[in-house]
């Protein structure tokens, strides 16, 4: 039997982020396209500035129900019409809010791009906001918000967020409203938010995938460029304040078995100079099965199953947190094991090898975390939301590669200063309250759950 030879790698090709193309619309929308030879799947991510700072007082919650609701019929089809014609392309629509605006996500095969374009244009230009789509909606909505409060992660967020920041600052609460909130919601308010803050100008549309045969521009003008409006105008983000003085708030669950933990702080975003150091540092903190807080508290110690360090990009910052659940009983153990080993990488800094295995970790699984066009298209989104440079991504990579184990170290330890934590707790504060006061890190307050 004759075998054919094994086949051999050859050398590994080099990689980068890729850098767009931007051009503008006739209509004032922006576009930001990659082409990516391949990608058959092609994504388009349309950005809108419509900021949750602007929704009305009371209303909160108000842009996503708008948001989820585009995609629910337009003037000339209804809900199911416009699904069909969207299972007809073969594609899948999302649409969302957040602290920076809103987000229409497309994803279709290149061969349906324009069928699939202009049903997302049909959407931006006359979506129904049929009643009975708007009250199914917010039902929808207020079913989500008790499971929401029935999660531990979800919880702990909700009540860092809300001991962090100033009560009068919208990041201060529920993303997608309260249950308060929502409930006073109807369609009159969706559509008033619509009209005041959608517009094309100022919007921007990205396009992700491989774009060969397809004359993009002429493609983008029949269709989202026909989507017309007055410019709005958009205030700038407000700064984030925050209080951010080490304290704990304990949220109140009789009986549960576990401990939910999110200690947490503002500090550098994207746009610092430190942020590259500051990711090579986070990761070593606590970024995987290895890092510092892992090989202690799981490894070590046996309380828990993972807790991981991160920096959350926020509006015009970013949160700097630790998150992770422990056993009810080792809940002030664990905790102060946590500022323990935060003191320690201050006083010991991290280690070449520590450093060289994060620069690796994080530089070589890049290619693969880009792998879709999807990926890409987020990324572009973010970076436009986040008002960063094309090509901002490929440095950033090229930054980390660059970050010294001096400045990776110097950079964890001034984002996680222990006495700069507010701490959120979710668990038996029958049990935990007391153990955790005896800690003396700061006041200790218990909420309900």
């Amino acid at each position: 039997m004759t075998f054919h030879p094994m086949p051999q790698p050859g050398p590994a090709a080099p990689w980068a982020f890729p850098v767009p193309e931007r051009s503008v619309l006739g209509n004032g929308m922006t576009v930001v396209r990659c082409h990516r030879p391949g990608q058959k799947l092609v994504a388009v991510e349309v950005v809108l500035a419509a900021p949750l700072h602007a929704e009305p007082e009371g209303l909160d919650g108000v842009a996503t129900i708008m948001a989820r609701a585009l995609t629910e019929g337009t003037g000339a089809r209804g809900a199911e019409e416009f699904a069909a014609a969207l299972e007809r392309c073969g594609a899948t629509i999302d649409a969302q809010a957040d602290h920076p605006g809103v987000r229409v996500s497309l994803e279709v095969p290149a061969s349906r791009l324009e069928q699939a374009l202009e049903l997302v244009a049909e959407a931006l230009r006359d979506p129904a906001f049929a009643e009975p789509e708007i009250e199914r909606t917010v039902a929808n909505r207020l079913d989500e918000i008790e499971h929401e409060l029935a999660n531990p992660a979800r919880r702990a967020a909700m009540a860092l967020y809300a001991e962090l920041f100033p009560a009068e600052d919208r990041i201060s609460r529920p993303r997608q409203g309260s249950a308060e909130t929502v409930r006073r919601i109807d369609r009159a308010a969706v559509v008033d938010f619509y009209s005041t803050h959608l517009r094309p100008a100022g919007a921007t549309v990205v396009v992700v995938g491989d774009l060969t045969g397809i004359d993009l521009e002429p493609l983008l003008e029949g269709t989202l460029g026909r989507w017309k409006g007055e410019p709005g105008r958009p205030g700038a983000l407000p700064a984030v304040t925050a209080s951010d003085t080490t304290r704990v708030v304990i949220v109140h669950r009789p009986g549960s078995v576990q401990t939910q933990l999110l200690l947490g702080r503002i500090g550098p975003d994207r746009s610092d100079p430190v942020w590259p150091a500051q990711v090579v540092g986070t990761y070593c903190l606590g970024g995987t099965l290895t890092s510092r807080l892992d090989a202690v508290l799981r490894e070590e110690k046996g309380y828990t199953y993972g807790v991981r360090a991160f920096a959350q990009p926020l509006r015009t910052t970013a949160l700097l947190g630790i998150s992770g659940s422990v056993a009810t009983e080792v809940t002030a153990p664990a905790l102060e094991d946590t500022f323990t080993v935060l003191r320690t990488l201050a006083a010991e800094g991290l280690t070449d090898e520590e450093r060289d295995a994060a620069v690796q970790n994080l530089v070589g699984v890049a290619p693969l975390k880009f792998e879709t066009a999807a990926v890409v298209a987020d990324t572009f989104a973010d970076q436009i939301e986040q008002g960063l440079p094309d090509d901002y991504q490929a440095e950033l990579y090229l930054r980390i590669a660059e970050a010294s184990t001096r400045e990776a170290s110097d950079a964890v330890v001034a984002a996680f200063v222990p006495e700069r934590l507010v701490v959120a707790l979710v668990g038996d504060a029958d049990q935990i309250a007391e153990p955790v006061r005896a800690l003396g890190i700061g006041e200790v307050r218990v909420i309900g759950g």
